[in-house]
């Protein structure tokens, strides 16, 4: 394990100051804000704290309402909705200076046998072929509107070993083309056996790269290319079947639509063996600077 990922589940370890009141503190942005795949990732623990260990997240709704500020601690309250015999509900209000910035609603389920199906996994490249991202970045220093960005997304993914099957959109500006991207995930280190903790890093790392297909679709290379300025405003994840998130996982993202200065990202993880793991929809402010 190295030292970046030790730190992100320090990050993950919240302080519950009381019995369903939880505060965490934010790492260094790239951006002048709170990552929104930190404190959801952050909500879902103070969540899965408050429910037995015998049952497994299957599913997380959420809205982001504002913008997260990184110096400050972000305090977790948690609401016990429901306690059913097979499913759990859980309610989380983040708040920051006396006002909501995230709210998650997370449902829990005992294990339960069933019918089984699910979508194939679609072709892809081996991930251990495929460059990293420290590999890949410096090669694209001049299109970023800061020379330092470069520096600022390698600390921030350090954790997270993040391998992009085609050109990321930074890569491509200026040449539109199908609203589609994959990339490969895993950690940088291996990780205990702990469902809660390997599904708050999945929920993590989704909110990293999943609006990447609309810009594809326009040949925009987003925030750090300076041509667009966006935020995610809504997230859901479901949760199908078991996984690592210390071994490979397929993340396959496509853009359905665009319009009203928003973009719509769903996506399907799977494992490296062909299992349909997790399903994902996002939806963000991407607006073209003026």
């Amino acid at each position: 394990m190295n030292k970046a990922l030790e730190n992100l589940l320090d990050l993950l370890d919240l302080e519950r100051i009381e019995q369903d009141i939880f505060r965490g503190v934010s790492r260094s942005a790239i951006v002048p804000r709170v990552f929104g795949g930190q404190v959801a990732a952050q909500a879902l623990v103070a969540a899965g704290r408050t429910v037995p260990e015998d049952r497994f997240t299957h599913s997380l709704h959420a809205y982001f309402l504002r913008t997260g500020d990184p110096s400050a601690p972000i305090v977790y309250t948690v609401d016990r909705i429901r306690d059913g015999r097979s499913f759990t509900t859980r309610r989380v209000v983040a708040v920051q200076h006396g006002q909501p910035i995230f709210h998650l609603s997370a449902s829990f389920q005992t294990y339960e046998e069933g019918m089984e199906h699910q979508a194939p996994m679609p072709p892809s490249t081996d991930p251990d072929s495929l460059p990293t991202a420290a590999e890949t970045l410096p090669r694209y220093t001049d299109r970023f509107v800061d020379p330092g960005t470069v520096d600022r997304l390698l600390e921030a993914r350090a954790a997270i070993d993040l391998r992009y099957v085609d050109s990321p959109p930074y890569a491509t500006v200026g040449e539109p083309r199908e609203p589609r991207s994959q990339v490969w995930f895993r950690t940088n280190g291996k990780l205990a056996d702990d469902h809660l903790l390997h599904v708050c890093l999945a929920t993590y790392v989704s909110d990293m790269t999943l609006l990447d297909s609309v810009l594809l679709a326009h040949g925009r290379g987003g925030w750090a290319t300076g041509d667009v300025v966006g935020a995610s405003l809504d997230h859901a994840m479901w949760f199908h079947r078991p996984f690592r998130a210390d071994e490979w996982l397929l993340y396959d993202q496509e853009s359905p639509s665009a319009s009203g200065s928003r973009g719509l990202g769903q996506a399907r993880i799977y494992t490296r063996d062909g299992r349909l793991a997790i399903s994902v929809i996002q939806e963000g402010v991407v607006r073209v600077p003026r």
